[in-house]
């Protein structure tokens, strides 16, 4: 008896719900209708009956199909047939011939589920209790190793391997198949969720996370729903690279493994469209339904893989379902009039989570019992050969040809629907509903885990390893056994190990200093954003002969707005069914281009597909051995906030690239009102140390901080950073660069623009991105109406000056023997002369970041609050941000130092009325819509 035929899955029964109303269920969802009239609902059943009689299956078939077309003609609510009867996709005919050794991989897989069980119990063990997660992994253990031991291809081989992004719950599993290849050691499993306390890479990080464990996972995927979407993006950008001529991925293909709850997150269908449009045959999803989520069913009324299956079919996407295991295929064959096929369709998912726990009577007297056809076709059974039907998840035949003819369908992305039970194989666990939180065996628990897998592990042994180490001894047969002979030779004729990451990408050769001339010399008379600014140095990046085609413009559905529509002639939008229309604008110099040799990424109307292009993109170093430069702009509100989550999962995956943050700030897009209103992306982008942010002020700070994401990105010894700058709509002047510029303090955060050379008091006036000019007016307006000085400075990073300092404070604390470091900005301002004033178009606490090491008194000014539609005047009025708040607010600090008379700030106050914007109504402003 094999361990995939060693457990109960049963099969259900029809729920009876408000007396003999039967629940029906279409493609997965149960519906409720009441019958207002049996006897004529009869008439219409008998009628169907004596058809299909009298006219055998065929016409019956025909004539239902005719019904439901003229149900549609007349708009009668009837649902597309989507899914097919609740059986498996691939008869037991047209299976193909297994290739390997079935027994060899099944004791294969009894070592894995027990070191993968053992390691999260000895994880829980007391004195511990880091956590984990058991079940997963048992239920999915069948569909991971057909891939491993057949299907997933590694780094060396020829083709260029494949990406696996393997479900975050299951690492378990995959650690345990690296000790046996000899990848990690018995130590680093004992030491499971213990990362830091036994030292650097001693342990082992709880899910796949790249940047804890770089050489070995690749894809951070337990951030539920991440796995959908970016799957589907990688799988396309691989096609990308492919049709733009940068390297052949023609051999390369894309598994996710998903769980059946994980469906529910929007990111996993959301852009299932996407796969099948672009006709993705490189993409294989695996959907484990072990039909149970974290605390109960999926569908316990309806049915979860028919429900999937009705939405990948209408989406396009091949389906392939795994429902039975082979000891089922003889009752089918027997099935000669339908009642057991008609059984699985019409019994709910809480059924068949019933059956898998209960006795073989109970199955046969619930499932098989209501019908005397269906009973007699098991009365040759025993009880215990009923309770035993297995699943086909955990049928390696079953498994073995869904994945082989996935791998071989041609124009469609296929989505596999694998039937498992959680927790399979072990007693304690199978099937329960609280399945998720028992992170714990028992030592009666482990013992008859043993036995179930036929492990050579004595009770002594067992119980020596609880007395010295709290926990169960892992298992290895020894590195000469057959078993591990055979899965490295598998491995090995497969391109190697994985999951296994790689940077084999060249170093680049950046642009020189002449690119970034222009920038530099500022706009002259003219005014422009600092969004165009953006883009201009992008586009003469682009025509760089190095690094020019390795630049992936993204944006979703606004490259009009960013000004990029000049790039669509020129660069295209990739298509990869080239363009086969006449475009409307066809005869205008900047129509609209698609190509499928294109190099501009237009996402549509999806952040979060924009997210999962800039992801895969910026990862192409380690993936694929090439650099690639994603450049993904899109209006700041939509990004951190929106989308947070992927630029978290981004930094994982040690991504590297460009988010540009446009029409920025709180006040500067007022026109569009609150939810376009950004005044707190760079606090959530403070949150993700992987994130450097800027909020430049002038053209040439762009230019410098540019040029240094690109060397510290791209240069030879690369960061793992993701470089996001914020950058605004409205035009404003740009200065030349001074000569001698600061360029350290741009690039740390902080730099001096002007120091008045009059006399009387002094302040200090700080400001980022479009909030310099501000208080370049404020301190005009202090000079001429109220005799006092004011010197200037543009502060590039809130962000980078406040890590800096709490890095010095960290470095002090663990080296008190040694002279104190102090803080960058504490340094550049430790001299000056008077308050300090800091504003921009963010709330107050992104200023705030630095309070503690601003020498002397720090005075803040922030648009806090919800935003709203005006003109930028008075939304600047309103939130007391403008060059007058900003005049009241340095005279504030002046009078508080008793530098002034208090007089002066009631007097400035109500001249400038800075508490009413409709003392503002007036003025004018130009140019910056959306």
């Amino acid at each position: 008896m094999t361990e995939d035929s060693i457990t109960g899955s049963g099969t259900g029964s029809d729920t009876q719900r408000s007396g003999s109303i039967p629940s029906v269920i279409h493609e997965g969802l149960p519906t409720q209708l009441p019958d207002i009239d049996p006897d004529e609902t009869q008439d219409w059943i008998d009628s169907f009956d004596s058809l299909l009689d009298e006219r055998g299956r065929e016409r019956a078939r025909y004539v239902m199909l005719r019904l439901l077309e003229r149900a549609r003609q007349t708009q009668v609510g009837v649902p597309a047939l989507r899914s097919t009867d609740y059986i498996n996709t691939i008869p037991p005919e047209r299976e193909p011939w297994f290739p390997g050794d079935e027994e060899a991989e099944r004791r294969i897989r009894a070592f894995i589920r027990w070191n993968a069980a053992v390691m999260v119990s000895s994880a829980n063990r007391k004195g511990l209790e880091v956590g984990g997660h058991i079940a997963t992994y048992q239920s999915s253990a069948s569909l991971y190793e057909v891939g491993f031991n057949h299907f997933f291809r590694g780094k060396d081989h020829p083709g260029g391997g494949d990406q696996i992004y393997i479900q975050g719950h299951a690492s378990p599993g995959v650690y345990a198949r690296a000790f046996l290849e000899g990848r990690l050691t018995e130590e680093q499993l004992y030491r499971f969720r213990q990362e830091v306390q036994h030292g650097a890479h001693a342990g082992l990080p709880s899910y796949p996370h790249p940047r804890l464990m770089s050489d070995f996972w690749e894809f951070p995927t337990v951030s539920m729903g991440l796995t959908g979407i970016n799957s589907i993006y990688q799988a396309r950008f691989n096609r990308y690279l492919h049709n733009r001529g940068i390297k052949d991925t023609s051999q390369q293909n894309v598994w996710a493994f998903l769980g059946d709850g994980e469906m529910a997150e929007p990111e996993s269908l959301g852009a299932i469209g996407v796969a099948a449009r672009e006709e993705l045959d490189n993409l294989t999803w695996v959907i484990n339904c072990n039909l149970q989520q974290l605390d109960g069913p999926v569908r316990g009324n309806g049915k979860i893989i028919q429900e999937l299956e009705s939405t990948f079919r209408g989406a396009g996407w091949n389906v392939i379902k795994v429902v039975w295991g082979r000891e089922w295929d003889q009752l089918l064959a027997r099935d000669v009039d339908g009642a057991l096929v008609n059984k699985m369709n019409s019994t709910p998912d809480g059924a068949f989570q019933t059956y898998s726990v209960e006795s073989g009577d109970y199955i046969r007297d619930s499932f098989f019992g209501g019908d005397p056809r269906l009973r007699k076709m098991v009365e040759h059974m025993s009880d215990d050969q009923i309770r035993k039907l297995p699943r086909g998840g955990h049928d390696y035949r079953k498994v073995y040809a869904a994945f082989d003819a996935a791998s071989k369908h041609v124009g469609q992305p296929t989505v596999i629907l694998a039937k498992t039970i959680k927790g399979w194989t072990i007693d304690a666990l199978e099937g329960k509903n609280a399945t998720h939180q028992m992170k714990k065996l028992t030592q009666d628990d482990l013992k008859k885990f043993r036995d179930r897998l036929y492990l050579p592990i004595s009770d002594r042994d067992l119980e020596r390893s609880y007395e010295e180490t709290g926990a169960a001894p892992f298992f290895h047969p020894g590195e000469n056994a057959p078993e591990i002979e055979y899965m490295k030779e598998r491995r090995d004729a497969l391109g190697g190990s994985v999951p296994r990451r790689v940077v084999r990408a060249k170093n680049l050769k950046l642009p020189g200093e002449k690119v970034y001339a222009e920038l530099k010399q500022g706009s002259g008379k003219n005014s422009i954003a600092t969004t165009m600014a953006v883009v201009r140095l992008l586009k003469d990046w682009m025509k760089d002969p190095e690094i020019g085609k390795r630049i992936v413009p993204i944006a979703p559905d606004e490259y009009r707005t960013f000004g990029m529509d000049a790039m669509f002639p020129s660069a295209k939008v990739y298509n990869p069914a080239g363009q086969q229309y006449e475009s409307v604008d066809r005869n205008m110099l900047l129509s609209y281009k698609e190509s499928a040799q294109g190099q501009m990424l237009h996402e549509g109307i999806s952040e979060a597909g924009a997210m999962a292009s800039a992801t895969a993109a910026g990862s192409a170093y380690s993936t694929h051995g090439e650099h690639m430069i994603p450049f993904y702009i899109f209006y700041s509100m939509f990004g951190f906030q929106r989308t947070g989550d992927s630029i978290w999962a981004m930094a994982d995956q040690l991504a590297r690239g460009f988010l540009i943050g446009a029409t920025a700030g709180r006040t500067t897009l007022t026109g569009e009102g609150l939810q376009h209103a950004d005044g707190h992306s760079p606090l959530i982008a403070a949150t993700n140390p992987a994130v450097v942010h800027y909020d430049p002020a002038f053209a040439y700070e762009i230019s410098h901080i540019m040029q240094s994401g690109l060397e510290r990105m791209y240069g030879e010894d690369a960061e793992n950073v993701i470089f996001y700058l914020t950058v605004y709509n409205e035009p404003v002047s740009q200065p030349a660069e001074p000569e001698g510029v600061d360029v350290e303090g741009i690039l740390k955060g902080i730099h001096h623009v002007s120091t008045a050379d009059g006399e009387g008091p002094r302040v200090q006036l700080l400001a980022s991105g479009v909030g310099f000019p501000w208080v370049k007016d404020a301190a005009r307006i202090l000079a001429e109406e109220w005799g006092v000085q004011a010197d200037t400075w543009s502060v590039t990073s809130w962000n980078e000056l406040a890590r800096d300092a709490s890095a010095a404070e960290e470095w002090n604390l663990l080296h008190p023997g040694e002279q104190a470091r102090t803080a960058y900005v504490a340094d550049k301002l430790a001299d000056v002369e008077g308050p300090v004033v800091a504003v921009s178009d963010y709330m107050r606490a992104v200023p705030l970041q630095i309070a503690r090491w601003v020498p002397g008194d720090y005075r803040v000014l922030g648009a806090d609050g919800f935003g709203f539609a005006d003109t930028r005047p008075a939304a600047r009025r309103f939130f007391h941000i403008d060059a007058q708040s900003v005049v009241v607010q340095a005279l504030q600090a002046l009078a508080d130092a008793g530098q002034i008379e208090r007089e002066k700030v009631e007097k400035a106050f109500a001249q400038y009325r800075i508490d009413d914007p409709t003392a503002v109504a007036g003025v004018k402003q130009e140019g910056g819509d959306a």
